[in-house]
C-alpha cells in the first residue's frame, strides 16, 4: 500500500490498542460480533473531525464527504493493521474508531 495516507492516526498506537482490546475481549468472553472502541474523539462536529484527524485535503467540507473520507481511512488502516476497523458515532454523538470482532476472533 505504497503512498497510503493515515492522516492523524498513529499505526503503532493503534496496534497497541488493538492488542489490548483483543485481550479484554478474551477476558469478557462475549459471543457474537462486537465493536470495541479504540479511540473516541469527544466530538461529532465536522470541522473538529477534520482538524483532529488532519483531513485537510478533503475536497468538499460536507458531512457526506467527511464520512466518505473516514470510510476510506478506516479501510486503509484496516489493511495496514490486518484488522477490521471502522469509524462510527457513539450514542452521545462522538466520533469513535472501533475494532470489529466477529465470533471466534
Amino acid at each position: 500500500m505504497e503512498g497510503a495516507k493515515i492522516y492523524g492516526l498513529c499505526l503503532e498506537r493503534l496496534k497497541y490498542q488493538i492488542k489490548n482490546a483483543r485481550q479484554r475481549a478474551k477476558k469478557e468472553n462475549m459471543p457474537g460480533k462486537k465493536n470495541i472502541v479504540l479511540e473516541c474523539y469527544n466530538t461529532g462536529g465536522m470541522e473538529d473531525i477534520i482538524d483532529i484527524l488532519e483531513l485537510y485535503d478533503i475536497e468538499h467540507k460536507t458531512f457526506e464527504a467527511v464520512k466518505e473520507k473516514l470510510d476510506d481511512l478506516a479501510y486503509t488502516v484496516s489493511v495496514l493493521t490486518k484488522e477490521t476497523l471502522e469509524f462510527d458515532f457513539s450514542p452521545d454523538g462522538n466520533l469513535c474508531l472501533s475494532l470489529v470482532l466477529k465470533d471466534g476472533q
